[in-house]
């Protein structure tokens, strides 16, 4: 009788299998082999998968994001929130997934630094896999500004998802570099903020 692989749930498993590889490992040190291992597969059915290492690891990474955004999908369309209250759970939900995975946010540094040691532009590289996450802060803003629920106008769009997203990026940067544990005053920080664009 023939075993029935089920190749998309294999996939995720492998990529799943292969972030932890990644973080125990750190990028350069991951092998093929040993994401082979760690999934209970040899080498040549990896390979059915994936080409090399860096798609296993794009592809890992994109799988983490995704799920991510998802969550943060539902807060945006939950019609019991106000917009302050979207923007708060949203910024909220990603400082705690940091948390949750600095040592990921470690070996996508070490990443971007190997990518930049080449020549290309690592700025490139983050700019592609954050614009939903950026067009998602837009929206809510838009949102809370025809709800007349946010003190800011059309024109300062850009420049409060800036800051919202320079908070996210600062965050990453404590947690993974600076090995910060607690994020209570980066929670507060993030509530302060979206109070200081509140409608008064």
């Amino acid at each position: 009788m023939a075993i029935i692989v089920e190749h998309d749930k294999r996939k995720h498993t492998i990529l799943d299998k292969a972030l932890d590889v990644f973080v125990d490992e750190g990028y350069e040190d991951a092998t093929f082999q040993k994401i082979a291992d760690r999934c209970g597969i040899t080498r040549t059915t990896l390979y059915l998968y994936f080409r090399n290492k860096r798609e296993i690891f794009i592809s890992s990474i994109r799988q983490l994001t995704t799920n991510i955004e998802l969550s943060l999908l539902d807060v945006m369309h939950d019609n019991k929130l106000t917009s302050d209250e979207k923007l708060k759970q949203v910024l909220h939900q990603i400082l705690d997934a940091c948390r949750e995975n600095p040592k990921l946010f470690t070996v996508i540094l070490n990443y971007l630094l190997q990518v930049q040691k080449t020549g290309k532009n690592p700025g490139t590289m983050v700019r592609r896999r954050i614009v939903r996450l950026r067009h998602l802060l837009c929206n809510i803003l838009i949102e809370g500004i025809d709800k007349g629920e946010l003190g800011i106008t059309v024109s300062d769009i850009s420049t409060t998802d800036e800051m919202l997203y320079a908070m996210i990026e600062s965050s990453i940067f404590r947690l993974a570099i600076l090995n910060q544990k607690d994020i209570k005053e980066m929670h507060a920080a993030i509530d302060l903020a979206i109070e200081g664009i509140k409608k008064k």
